[in-house]
């Protein structure tokens, strides 16, 4: 397994937020950072690519040994297949992909009425955006971006059926669709491309519950049930540190009209989920990041930067002592 760095965890120090103040990240500063992290990828979006010496920075992440991800967005095959060709030029293996829909916190009440037609949209465009795949060896990997649920993303993965397309697990989003992340892990294990290491912190509240980013290894996620599966079934997977977005995630599996447009479940399921949430959430307190509280850009970035280390730390040494547990 290697572990790498996505830029979507640290917005406004690498320059991505818009009111962060500071220039966007470079792509060769990205990957030197990671190199000197001790890290062994990158996960970027074509925005920080541009206008960049691609063949240096191809040759850049092949004398490090470093993995690279190119992050992309829709289900749009053409756009799909300019982050392809990126992809390819800079000797990437994966584009991970979104398709949105709904709203953070698993929201589908934007569309209510609207979601099964959409998800058929989202199959015929990603079904021609995996023919492009095909053609050039690359894999187009699917994120749960707090849009779609485990069962959809079977459903996708059986239709188009190819094994250029799958799976990127963000550790952290099976909450946002009332789902518990090792169980969700294991149900999406055969189609797994890619992993985003994403940790929360669990606040109730009378909705339902609010998801509040943390480092990784300080929250909810059992990272070392999940490690322990990785390393039995795909050993070579990349994985991407991604400290949750800076505005907290408001899942309100409470509300009478939350559900309609989720794929039918049991009560037991419903029963499993609110047991876990009660089990691991935080007393009541005031959640707010920096960014919510309106504080300085330099507290934001000192914030971003704290977790992040953090994070790196925790997976680094979690990789340590699992090795060491193998010899």
């Amino acid at each position: 397994m290697k572990v790498g760095l996505s830029v979507f965890g640290t917005t406004y120090m690498m320059g991505i937020h818009p009111k962060s103040g500071q220039p966007i990240i470079t792509a060769k500063r990205l990957m030197s950072y990671a190199v000197e992290a001790g890290l062994e990828g990158v996960e970027m979006p074509l925005a920080v690519l541009e206008g960049e010496d691609i063949p240096s920075l191809a040759q850049y992440a092949a004398s490090h040994q470093l993995y690279i991800t190119v992050a992309s967005g829709g289900y749009d095959p053409d756009k799909l297949k300019m982050a392809m060709d990126m992809a390819e030029r800079l000797g990437a293996a994966t584009v991970r992909t979104v398709v949105g829909g709904a709203g953070y916190g698993g929201d589908r009440r934007p569309m209510v009425g609207r979601w099964q037609s959409f998800m058929q949209d989202v199959l015929s465009g990603l079904a021609k955006a995996t023919v492009a795949a095909e053609q050039r060896s690359l894999t187009l990997a699917l994120e749960n971006h707090q849009d779609v649920a485990s069962e959809e993303l079977l459903w996708l993965c059986e239709q188009i059926d190819s094994p250029h397309f799958g799976i990127t697990l963000d550790t952290g989003n099976p909450l946002a669709t009332a789902e518990e992340p090792v169980d969700f892990a294991k149900r999406i294990l055969p189609h797994l491309k890619h992993v985003h290491l994403k940790d929360y912190w669990i606040y109730l509240s009378e909705e339902g519950y609010r998801l509040v980013r943390c480092p990784i290894g300080q929250g909810v996620v059992d990272f070392p049930a999940l490690m322990e599966m990785f390393s039995q079934s795909c050993p070579d997977m990349t994985l991407s540190i991604e400290v949750g977005a800076l505005e907290a995630r408001h899942t309100r599996v409470l509300a009478d009209d939350f559900w309609p447009e989720y794929p039918t479940r049991s009560a037991s399921h419903l029963a499993a989920i609110l047991r876990f949430v009660q089990a691991n959430a935080k007393p009541s307190a005031d959640w707010r990041t920096p960014h919510e509280k309106n504080e300085p850009e330099s507290l934001i970035i000192a914030y971003e930067n704290h977790q992040l280390l953090a994070s790196i730390a925790y997976m680094q040494g979690l990789i340590r002592n699992y090795n060491a547990k193998v010899i």
